[in-house]
């Protein structure tokens, strides 16, 4: 299942029913799970982890090193993928800057053609990025999350799980749980027909939109509310509590805010 114009070294570990397209090339120490296909033309670098049923497509580029001035090629670091995701034409993956470090990306994701995943991005499962998306370094993407095509996310910014953001949007703060963001760190309440879709309970819903007002309340700190907002007990479905508990962690400290 290896095309004779391929190149793959003999120290990668390729499940018996992989197929490796035409000029692809996969480096040393490199895993490949069952049922994955390598397309002509694709390239997995070093010490990538591909798990079971992944697609990755021409000329996409999984694993290469860092866009860091002061990263060292010997670094011993990772990318690693999940489970049944796409990775489309023309995406770059950058591995970990740390040593025993990777660059982590879910399960049943899909990545669209020209994508970008800078060094330690963790993506969850069921993420979507759409064409031309690019993730800054150290960005941590919730699961189920949706962006946009050609949405640039600042490094070390979050995306809660269940956003969505809407195209050529400029993110460089933290996006909550379920938000729906545009523009330049803006934010038009919550994604809720995303939570429908996705059978979110009746009491779930409620409370997700009363925490997002009490959060969002005029002029006041939202890592403040959301703390006293837990503290009352009146909050109860994990979703809500999601939400809520949000607001306290991150490296920006600083969130997208409704029009």
């Amino acid at each position: 299942m290896i095309h004779a114009q391929a190149q793959v070294d003999s120290s990668a570990q390729l499940a018996n029913d992989v197929n490796v397209g035409a000029y692809a090339i996969i480096e040393a120490g490199v895993k490949i799970g069952r049922g994955s296909q390598i397309a002509a033309h694709a390239i997995i670098k070093k010490n990538t982890t591909l798990g079971e049923k992944v697609t990755v497509d021409h000329f996409a580029v999984v694993g290469g090193d860092p866009q860091d001035l002061s990263f060292q090629s010997s670094t011993l670091s990772a990318v690693t993928i999940g489970d049944g995701t796409i990775i489309r034409e023309h995406v770059t993956i950058h591995r970990a800057t740390q040593p025993n470090t990777v660059t982590a990306v879910g399960k049943n994701n899909l990545i669209m053609a020209g994508a970008h995943i800078a060094h330690d991005c963790q993506l969850g499962d069921h993420v979507i990025l759409a064409n031309g998306c690019m993730l800054g370094g150290h960005v941590h993407v919730g699961d189920y999350a949706f962006i946009s095509g050609g949405v640039a996310v600042h490094q070390f910014c979050r995306v809660g799980g269940g956003s969505m953001t809407s195209g050529n949007a400029v993110i460089t703060e933290d996006i909550p749980p379920h938000g729906l963001a545009y523009d330049r760190n803006r934010l038009a309440g919550l994604n809720l027909i995303g939570l429908r879709r996705r059978g979110m309970p009746v009491e779930s819903v409620a409370e997700l939109k009363k925490a997002y007002h009490l959060v969002y309340a005029a002029g006041g700190n939202c890592a403040k509310l959301a703390e006293e907002s837990i503290q009352t007990g009146n909050f109860k479905t994990p979703e809500a509590l999601e939400f809520l508990h949000f607001f306290l962690g991150g490296k920006r400290g600083r969130f997208v805010q409704p029009t």
